[in-house]
């Protein structure tokens, strides 16, 4: 099913900065390669505690809404749990003619739970089924975020998507960002650079601050229009 890298975390499971496992997935739409068969795209896999319970469905109501949102962001969805795909797609069905939000991402069926299993998805405190965990994948394959909510605690989509814009942002410019970024309080959607790793790295940055290229509390603080 899978290959193990040695790049997987310590549980097996992938961690952040390590490359995703490659994983063939039988999901609502055929089977698919993880990561291979989204490659030029990133991907945002979710799984969810089961198929006809009400915080899963309000879950994937809230995704599936903001679905082209993260196709803007060049972001794929993909659900899962353990459950069998005729139990998706019946459950999808009652989403469409119940609820009017036909859902067009597709859901992984792991019955068996080796999916979930080798993802850290099972929590033993929280039961047999999977915890709602969150990882985002980059086109190279590399896992860039990982959240996991108990069962009880339906997720924050705008922190997803937030996330995920967040990730580009900073790969894009070369920044870090801070809290609550891009809305926040203090400094707006500015970006930080990191601090300095040398002398002259500190003696290049004052140089900046002084020719006002940058916003800067001081050298170890530093932020950046972006």
């Amino acid at each position: 099913m899978s290959e193990q890298t040695a790049d997987d975390g310590p549980s097996g499971f992938p961690l952040i900065g390590d490359r995703f496992p490659e994983l063939d997935v039988e999901t609502t739409h055929g089977t698919k390669t993880l990561p291979d068969d989204y490659e030029d795209s990133w991907f945002v896999l979710f799984s969810h505690p089961g198929d006809f319970t009400p915080v899963c469905t309000t879950e994937f109501v809230g995704f599936e809404q903001r679905r082209a949102e993260f196709e803007e962001l060049n972001a794929e969805l993909i659900g899962l749990s353990v459950d069998r795909v005729h139990s998706h797609i019946k459950w999808t069905d009652w989403i469409d003619e119940e609820l009017d939000e036909e859902i067009g991402f597709p859901i992984i069926a792991d019955e068996s739970g080796e999916v979930a299993a080798e993802l850290g998805m099972v929590h033993p405190g929280q039961g047999t089924s999977t915890v709602r965990a969150v990882f985002l994948v980059d086109p190279e394959g590399v896992t860039r975020l990982v959240l996991y909510y108990p069962k009880e605690i339906g997720r924050n989509i705008d922190e997803v998507l937030r996330s995920l814009e967040a990730l580009q942002t900073s790969d894009e410019e070369d920044v870090a960002l801070p809290a609550n970024w891009p809305e926040n309080r203090n400094f707006g959607d500015k970006g930080v650079l990191s601090p300095p790793g040398t002398v002259e790295e500190v003696e290049q940055r004052l140089a900046e601050i002084d020719g006002e290229e940058y916003d800067s509390y001081d050298w170890w603080f530093t932020l950046k229009d972006i």
